[in-house]
Parts: structure tokens; sequence; C-alpha cells
């Protein structure tokens, strides 16, 4: 069975004479012993002559001796008179033809010295390492390999290599219950729902993509071209990518697999295909051997040069840390590219095995040049955390036991020997230990989360340049891009908003700074097939020339300015959407783009709600909104004309205003103004003269007040606004021609029922219908301009529409020659034209800015002027209908002049008040029998009384009493003769009262 040539074999470290040694492939009985194993290989040697390649029938019959004779189950640990075994029996699958395969096995048996030499771990149990060369990758043939690990009573493997492999034997971990720990089988579908003993002790490839998807959509590219091997790693990494790209509005445009054994010819033919697609922006997911040769490739080909964006996964970071340096063609192949790398965290622990990884790498050959990538890292964790997993199972009193499986054990006539595979009872005890380890390792922090995915994953973006690599960021789940380590970010509250993303700036490929665009036109010599609607109406936005395929118009010459602009050529033909019959349906046109049959679409076509959820559009290159056509007719001038200029509301208020000015003003004006004293009658015509008077600032009264001047102040300043307002508008009524007509806007078509006119394939019907509301049945279809006008004149008693809805641009040209017709009421849309194009489409951008560059420049006006042009009817400077002056615009006048009168008039009444209680200090007492309403009643007429006098009498009768006061005091001298004074004073007091 062993060839002798490249089959591994175990030789204990204690030999003794009766130790037989024994192959893999030979899978003879191997004695219990409690001692490390170290691998010896023989390497095939490339001089001597290859074997025949057997037949497929001689490769089943050498597997079907395997399986028959490799079959055992006295394996170490499996009984033991003691809960604690002497050592316990681990696998190892990965292959030693590969540099990775190498450093990941040293970093494995370091690993394992090291846990057998600290007795803090296990204590007295030691790890017996079962190393399985897999040289195969996938298949059929990884089966049997697994198997003889398994066969050995193994509580856990460790591996494989590739996820090919993990989903050929993860069936086997399930059924036998043996965790199968792997930190290089990163692909995201081998999920721990579908293999719960599948462990990844590294991150999911997942993550990775998740950051590239981040780098695509920082830099704003859309497409993306995925180039990968078509296994399941290659498949299913991709499929994350492009659903982590979806999240993004970004795309996979085209996907290029390549076989695994695929050679340099057909990477050629993969990669010209490649070079003909539209994208420039292309993504490797490849195995760290085949990479190198897509590049090369690449290289080749010219593909490496300026313009192209190159996006390695996480292999090629791997491939320049282990084979650290690479040759100088290896780096001139990917000079430019981008490629996340693992990170790990540096710490005292991560030195310390540097340091170490340089002496287990030096003093051979075959170890030689090894370079420290992430892998040896997670690949000496990984023996770690299965130790201290293995040491907590073992401290709650767990034994290490197996028993037959009832379903192999079923199988009769085989003679596979089957029933020496045995299931490890406590293969889900060990598994759920594994999952609770929370330790710190080289690697970092390693803990599982909820969902089984270690915590914190990160990666460096590095950029190849030169004969080196320089890191241009970092990126996390937590924070995405950032400039900062891991470790700051994670220490702060979670930002993952676009503007916190930031890179240092990259060295693309052809040793340029500058962003890539990212695309290109496809180089097939395909042009671009651009849809142009094909109408019967308003030739001056697109028309066809006759007899030829070319088109013109403001918007074809719009197109053509900004396609100039552009920086790079546009391959074209325009491709006429009509039958030149009727006016096609602008929404349909757009449609067609998200069929393939366009692949854009260019001119008179409105950005609405429902066509922007198809397409793209470009920035709006005028603007044109829904307005209402309607018949008018010249408004007749009358006799009361000079009426018009204020409402009723407003005549009515404004003469209140005037006539309680006037009141005002007399109140305050009264007592101290002889200009308004008088008889009733003359006093009612002075307020009635003095207010309208002050209309035309003729009064003649003069007001001596301080109070009454402020009022008066106030209220001019009214009567000028209100004087100057009238004057104005009773001019542009009797200058400005006037129109009318019965149509006020869209509100009182709403109401109506009359018929409505709309242009045939306009976006106008579907939004009267859904959005305002009118029935389907009022709305009448008009196709040409001149079909449109004769409705209107002949109204909906004649058969025709009471008004006709279209967009502005087509009114302004509809109305400059149909004095006749006018537009009503306000544009009830916002609305712009602009070009349309797939969605994401990078042409939509760049023709955005060419449009809002030739805004800037002028040139968008120029055309404009060029086509649309045209001079105005004289009758779209008549005014529609009358503006009436409204009180809703002078009602601040009203209010402050208000105010101010009701603030004067309190203060006025406060100083009467005062003055009565100065001048009339003693009340009358009322007279015996009169009850207190006669009281009330007396006091308030002397108080009219008093506020009717004229202030000068008061003044003069007050004087007088004062000197008589004083002269009576003067003659009296003694109490008797003060108290006959008292009464005498009293008497006279009454006296004065009854008198008044």
């Amino acid at each position: 069975m062993c060839d002798g040539m490249s089959c591994s074999r175990i030789r204990p470290t204690l030999p003794s004479p009766d130790s037989p040694q024994s192959c893999f492939c030979c899978v003879k009985q191997i004695p219990e012993r409690n001692s490390h194993f170290e691998v010896q290989f023989q390497m095939p040697n490339p001089l001597m002559p290859r074997v025949p390649h057997p037949t497929m029938i001689n490769v089943w019959l050498s597997v079907l001796m395997v399986l028959s004779n490799g079959f055992f189950s006295n394996g170490a640990g499996s009984e033991h008179n003691s809960s604690i075994p002497d050592f316990v029996n681990i696998g190892a699958l990965f292959s030693l033809n590969t540099s990775v395969g190498r450093s990941v096995v040293i970093a494995i048996q370091a690993a394992v010295e090291d846990v057998n030499s600290d007795p803090t771990i296990l204590g007295q149990t030691k790890l017996n390492l079962s190393l399985q060369e897999d040289s195969k990758y996938r298949g059929f043939l990884s089966i049997s390999e697994v198997l003889q690990v398994m066969a050995r009573q193994t509580v856990a493997i460790i591996g494989p290599h590739s996820s090919v492999t993990a989903h050929v034997i993860t069936h086997i971990a399930n059924e036998l219950q043996v965790p199968l720990l792997s930190f290089s089988a990163l692909d995201p579908t081998l999920s721990s729902l579908q293999f719960p003993f599948f462990i990844r002790t590294c991150h999911s490839d997942l993550y990775q993509m998740a950051a590239i998807a981040d780098i695509i959509d920082y830099f704003n590219w859309k497409d993306v071209i995925a180039v990968y091997l078509d296994d399941d790693n290659g498949r299913n990494g991709i499929g994350a990518l492009g659903d982590k790209l979806a999240e993004r509005r970004c795309r996979i445009s085209f996907k290029a697999p390549l076989s695994p054994e695929a050679s340099m010819e057909e990477i050629t033919n993969v990669l010209v295909q490649v070079a003909l697609a539209e994208s420039r922006v292309i993504v490797v997911h490849a195995a760290t051997q085949f990479g190198p040769k897509v590049f090369r490739v690449a290289k080749n080909l010219g593909m490496m040069g300026a313009g192209y964006v190159w996006i390695a996964t996480a292999f090629l970071s791997a491939l320049l840390d282990i084979n650290n340096p690479l040759s100088s063609d290896s780096m001139d192949d990917i000079q430019g590219v981008l490629t996340p790398r693992m990170y790990t965290p540096d710490s005292q622990l991560k030195r310390r095995f540097v340091s170490k990884w340089k002496n287990l790498t030096s003093g051979d050959a075959a170890k030689a040049n090894l370079g420290l990538s992430f892998l040896p890292l997670y690949a000496y964790d990984t023996v770690y955390v299965l130790a201290h997993a293995l040491d907590a199972f073992f401290k709650q009193g767990n034994q290490i036991t197996f028993s037959p499986d009832s379903k192999l054990s079923s199988i009769h006539g085989d003679s596979l020997n089957l029933e020496a595979l045995k299931i490890f009872n406590e293969g889900n005890l060990l598994r759920s230990k594994i999952y609770e380890v929370n330790m710190t390792g080289v690697s970092g922090r390693f803990k599982y989360t909820s969902d089984r995915n270690l915590v914190n994953p990160t990666y460096e973006i590095i950029n190849v340049v030169g004969t080196g690599t320089r890191r241009i960021g970092y990126w996390s789940n937590y924070s995405g891009l950032s400039l900062d380590p891991p470790e700051t970010p994670y220490s702060k509250s979670a930002n993952l908003s676009r503007e916190t993303r930031k890179l240092y700036p990259v060295i693309w490929p052809g040793n340029t700074d500058d962003r890539p665009r990212g695309w290109v036109f496809p180089n097939n010599g395909r042009l671009l097939k651009i849809g142009v609607p094909k109408g019967v109406s308003y030739s001056e936005f697109v028309s066809q020339k006759k007899s030829t395929d070319m088109f013109e118009g403001f918007c074809i010459d719009v197109f053509l300015a900004a396609v100039n602009l552009l920086s790079y050529a546009v391959p074209y033909k325009f491709i006429p959407y009509g039958d030149g019959k009727s006016n096609p349906s602008m929404t349909e046109l757009v449609r067609l783009i998200t069929t393939g049959e366009f692949d854009g679409a260019v001119g008179d076509i409105a950005i609405t709600t429902e066509r922007t959820k198809m397409v793209d559009f470009t920035q709006p290159y005028i603007e044109s909104g829904l307005v209402v056509v309607a018949p008018v007719r010249k408004a007749e001038s009358n006799a009361l004309a000079f009426l018009d200029p204020f409402t009723p509301k407003m005549w009515c208020v404004t003469a209140i205003f005037f006539i309680l000015v006037g009141a005002v003003v007399w109140i305050l004006e009264h007592r101290v103004n002889d200009e308004f004293r008088g008889p009733p009658k003359k006093q009612v015509v002075t307020i009635l003269w003095f207010s309208f008077s002050t209309m035309f600032f003729s009064h003649r009264e003069n007001t001596v007040s301080t109070l009454g001047r402020v009022v008066l102040i106030i209220w001019l300043f009214v009567v000028l606004i209100i004087n100057s307002s009238y004057t104005a508008s009773l001019t542009s009524i009797l200058t400005v021609q006037q129109l009318y007509s019965p149509i006020k806007g869209i509100e009182s078509l709403v109401t109506g029922k009359e018929p409505i006119g709309y242009t045939q394939g306009s976006f106008a019907r579907n939004y009267l219908v859904d959005e305002i509301g009118i029935h389907e049945s009022r709305l009448v279809p008009l196709t040409t301009p001149e079909e449109a006008a004769k409705a209107l004149r002949n109204g909906p008693e004649h058969g025709g529409v009471a008004a006709y809805i279209d967009e502005r641009a087509y009114t302004d040209i509809f109305l400059s020659s149909r004095c006749d017709l006018t537009v009503v009421g306000q544009e009830f849309t916002r609305n712009g034209w602009g070009f349309a194009f797939p969605r994401d489409s990078p042409l939509a951008v760049d023709l955005s800015t060419a449009i809002l560059q030739m805004v800037d420049n002028g040139d968008l006006q120029r055309i404009h002027d060029k086509w649309l042009l045209s001079s105005a009817c004289l009758s779209q400077g008549a005014k529609l209908e009358v503006e009436r002056l409204q009180l809703k615009s002078f009602w601040g006048l009203y209010a402050i002049c208000g105010l101010a009168c009701l603030l004067a008039l309190f203060i006025y009444l406060i100083q009467i008040w005062r003055q009565y209680h100065k001048h009339y200090s003693e009340e009358v007492d009322p007279p015996d029998g009169e009850g207190l309403g006669s009281s009330k009643s007396s006091r308030l007429k002397t108080f009219l009384t008093f506020a009717d006098e004229k202030e000068e009498t008061v003044k003069s009768r007050s004087k007088r009493r004062k000197m008589e006061r004083i002269s009576y005091r003067g003659s009296e001298g003694s109490s008797s003769m003060n108290s006959n004074g008292n009464r005498g004073y009293a008497s006279r007091r009454s006296e004065y009262a009854n008198e008044v």
C-alpha cells in the first residue's frame, strides 16, 4: 500500500525496541503511549520517473482497502481508570506542500509543545497530536484522510486548510460529534446552524467582504467585476460580497469564474473578457497558490496600468507576509493592488511569539524564509483554545468516552469495517466549552459572540507599493473605515456614517494617486442605444430630420454639449421611439431602459416620482411644472371702478377707524381745546369733519393735548400708507389691460365638472387622476397644440374643454402666438427635464456635472435662447382680473393705531380720575332714606359733569375755594370757632353740591 515516497511516518520521541513504525496510508495500529509525536515527511524526488497514473478502478480499490483495514478502536484516552486521562488525542489536517501549510504546522506543533509544558493547563494531561497530510484539498479522498484521524478516537480536529475540504468532512464531524476547529476555512456558508460541530477560530470572510464593499463605496464606485475560483469558497465568498455591495447600492456587474486547475491560457481567456467589460474595479478572490497567476496574466495583458482598480482578498496579504520578500517580478505584477490583512494588535504575547517564530524557522531549509502571517497566529491560539476548553471539561469531572454509531451498525453486508468509527459521547459538551473560552492570545482577544463568531473583526487596508506595502487605514464592523487603530474607535460610541470614513491616499496601478473613474465604455465596438421620443408636437425640443436618422432640438443640443464636456468619448447612437403620428409615452420609454432595450433616453422627459423608481436621471436642465391654461376675455370698466382697489372688508374697517380715531381725539381734546367744545350737534359734526378731513390732511382743528397729538401722528401715518396704496392700485386698474377667466386655477377645476384637456403621452393624466383626484372621464387627450387651442376656444358648450393642462416649458411656446389664452393660477407641480439612464449608471453622474458646468459658463442659456426664445403675445403683460388690496395686507397698521388709541384713552382716564379725587376729596353724604344706588348715581353724575367741564374752569374754582379756606381759618381763633368754621364750610360745600 505504501509507495515510500509521500507518506508520513510517526515516530515516538522516546523510542523502544518494540515500537513499530507505521505510515498513515498503511493505517496500522499505533500503540498507546503518553508521548509527543513528531512528524517526518518524505517529499517526492522530482528527478525520479513518475509512476503512471492508475485508473479510476484502481483508485477506488485502494480507498476501499484503506477503509476496510484502517479502522481501529483502542485509541488513547478511550478507557482510563481515572476521570482525567494521561493524554488526549487531537488531530490536524493540513498540507505541507505549500508555504502556508508549513507555517501553520509549525505554529500548531509549537502550541502543543507549549501547552504540554505548562502545568497550569490540563495539569498532567498531554495533547497527543496526530498530523494528517491533506494533499488533495477537496473531493472524496479527503474523506479517507479525515476518517483515518477520527478512527484514532480523536476528540477534536484542527483544520482543514480549505473551505472545500471543510464542506466535505463537516458532515462526518457532525455524525461522530467531533469538533472541527478551523482558522483558515473562512467560507461564510459554513455556519454553526448547518454544521454545529464546525467551529471557526478566525473571522469569517463575511467581514472581509464587508470591508471590501466599504472600500468600493468609499471611492463612489458602483459596478464591480469579480474574478474567483469556481469552488465552494470562491462562489460563496463572492456571493457574500454581492450581498454587502447591494446594501450600499453597488453591484457585481460581471462574474469571471476560474477553474481551480485553470491553465495560463484559460486565465488569459477569462481576463480578456474582463478587459472588454465596462467596469474597471476588479476583485480577485483566490488561493495563495492561484492568485499570483491571475496578476501575472493581467500584467501581460496590460491590465495593471492606469485606470484599473485591483482589490485582492486576504490571500494576497497572507502571501506577502509568509513569502517576505517576494521576488521582484512578483511584486511588479501587483503594484497598486489593495488587500485587507487580518489585524492582530500588538501585545507582549505577540512580541514573544514573533521572537520564538524566528527560532522555529531557522536552521531548516524547508522552514527558512517563512514569514509570519495571521494564519500561524490563529493556529497557535486555536490549540490554546482547545486546551482551555478541555481543561474546563475535565475540571467539571467529565470523562472522554466513545460509543458505536447505531446508524453505521445497522448497515449489514459491507466489508468497510465502519463499526470502527465511534461517536464521541461528550462532543456536544466539549463544543459548548470551546464557545465559552474567553482569553487573550497572540492574535488578540479571543471570545465568541452570541451568533458564535469571534468578537471585533478588524482588518488593515494594505496598498502594495514598490518593494513593499503601506497601510492606508483600518476597517472594523464597529467603526467602518478609519485612520485610527481599532483600539481607539472601540473606546468610543459606534459611528458608521459616511462622514467619519477616512483613508490615506492610495497609489493606484500605473503609479498614480488620481482616483480611477472605475469604469469605461466596453471596448467591444458596441454603441450605447439612446432612445429619443418621436412625437408630433413642439419640434423646438426634439425632432428628427427628414430622411435621416439624426435629431435636432433644444434637448439634443444640451445632450451633445454635455457629452463634449466629458473627459472621455461616449460611443452612442440615437434610436427613435414612437411612430411620429402621436406622442409616445415617456414612462414607457423609461421602462424600456430597465429591460435593456435602451441604454438611455434623451428628450423632453419630465422627472417624476414614478420614473425615478425605475432609472436614474441627470441634473435637470430645464424647469417645467404643470400649469392650467384657460381662455380669457377683457374685463370691462364700470362707474364704480374707483371702489375696486379695496375689498369690501377693507372699506368697512377703514371707515370704522376714521370715526374711531375722530372720537378718540375729541375725548382727548374736549376739556382743553375750545375747538372741540360747544353744543352736542356741533361736537358730532366736529368729530366727523375732523376724522374724514385727515384723509386729505386738510383738518383745520389744532390739537393741544400731548395724547391727542400722539394718536393723530400715528393715524396720519396710517392714512398716508392707505392713500398711497389706493392711488397705486387705482392707477394700475385704469391703465393696465384687465383679463377675466372663470377658471381660477387647479382648485376650481377640482370642484367643477367641466372637461379638461391634457397632452397625449404626458404624465399629467396619471397625476390628475392619482394625485389630484379628478375623474378620468373628464380628461380629454389632445395631440397637437392646434388641437388644444381649438378645444379651448370651443369651450365645453361646443365639444371643447374648459382648461388645458400641460408643462410650463410647452405652454411658454404654446401661448406665444395665442393671445386669447393664458396661464391661470400657479404651477401645482415642480418638475424638471433630465436624461434617463439605468440605475447607478456613472454616466448619469458625469453628465449631471457637465450640465452644472454649462449653467456656470452660460452655454445652457445660449442653447435655450437659440431654440426657445420667441416674441411673447402682447396680452401676456395684461393682468388676470383685478388684484384688490385686502385687509390682511394692512392689519398690522390698524392694530398699531388701535393700540395707540386704547393706550391714550387709558392714560387720559387715569388723569381725569386723579383730578376728580383731588378737587372732590370728600364725597357728599346722601340724605337720609336714600339707598346705595342713589349714592352711586350721584357720584357718576358728578364725575361726568367734572369730565365735561373745561379744565381751566375747574382749576379756577379750585383756586377760589382754597383762598376762601385760608381766609376763613385766619378769622377764627379757638376750637369752637374751628368747629363752627367746619360746620360752615360743610354747609357751603353742601350748598355748592346742591347747586351743581
